[in-house]
Parts: C-alpha cells; sequence; structure tokens
C-alpha cells in the first residue's frame, strides 16, 4: 500500500486538504498541520495518523525566525520515521520544507494551489512549481500563470 503523507498549515488550507479525506483509506497515510487550538481536535479522529509542526507565519518575523528551522527538523524526522511515497500538500509555508526533504528523497509531491488564488500566485506555488511531479490549479485562470498546471476544478 502506498504512503501518502497530506501536509498543510491550519485554517483554509487545512480546510482544503480536508477534503481529500475521503481517499485517506486507500492509502497508509499521515496528515501533518500545525499544532494550534483550532486543530487539536484532530488529534481524537486520527489517533496516530496526525503530527504537529509548531504554527508560525511570517506576520510575527521573530518568531518565525525560531518557528522555521525548528519545523524544518521536524518534517525531516517526520519524514524519515513515516517514510512516504508521496506528498500531497495544499499548502502554505509548512509544506515547503517537507516538499523539498521528499525531492532529496525522490518522492513525489502533488501540490494543490490554494482556492483563493484566481488571478495571481502564492509563494508556496512559486516554491513548489518547479519541483512538483502534479500541479494542481483550481481555476482555469491560473493556467496562464502556471503552464504546466492541471486544471482539475475545485476540491469543496
Amino acid at each position: 500500500m502506498k504512503k501518502v503523507m497530506f501536509i498543510s498549515s491550519m485554517g483554509g488550507h487545512l480546510t482544503e486538504l480536508m477534503q481529500l479525506k475521503i481517499i485517506f483509506k486507500n492509502y497508509d497515510y499521515k496528515i501533518i498541520t500545525e499544532k494550534h487550538k483550532s486543530t487539536l481536535g484532530l488529534k481524537a479522529r486520527y489517533k496516530s495518523k496526525i503530527d504537529y509542526l509548531l504554527a508560525g507565519n511570517k506576520d510575527h518575523m521573530l518568531r518565525y525566525l525560531y518557528v522555521l528551522p525548528y519545523n524544518f527538523i521536524k518534517s525531516f524526522i517526520i519524514f524519515l520515521k513515516f517514510k512516504p511515497d508521496v506528498i500531497v500538500t495544499t499548502g502554505a509555508h509548512t509544506c515547503v520544507a517537507m516538499c523539498y526533504i521528499a525531492k532529496i528523497f525522490r518522492k513525489k509531491v502533488i501540490y494543490i494551489e490554494s482556492f483563493a488564488n484566481i488571478e495571481t500566485k502564492t509563494l508556496t506555488g512559486k516554491l513548489i512549481y518547479p519541483i512538483a511531479d502534479k500541479f494542481i490549479v483550481q481555476w482555469k485562470s491560473m493556467l496562464k500563470l502556471y503552464p504546466k498546471a492541471i486544471y482539475e476544478g475545485w476540491i469543496f
């Protein structure tokens, strides 16, 4: 059975990622998101199938300077323990390190660009596009910005 890691930041990115839960049962899977009061309830449902990284964003730069290297190291440890064949992500910053770690180990990366972006690239999209094995957009208009992307419609 293929091992698939589903990873995203909390909030809207996680809401989009969880739209894929119908396919979780088809894989040996792991969910990775940020540890926050809004995500702790997932532990009761997914038990050992979920793991957390530190929450942080570039709006709080001092904290982010600590969170970024910590999450990179923790991502590396989680990756080595789980040994996924594929990474599936809806962004944002929380997934970047994991995607690059996956590419170092020659694993597949599937990135789904945010539903919220209709005419502009996200920073995460810009970072992951060059390494993604499959880059999916949810709006046809995004194909102009990401010519190698695949339009699959909305995941909602």
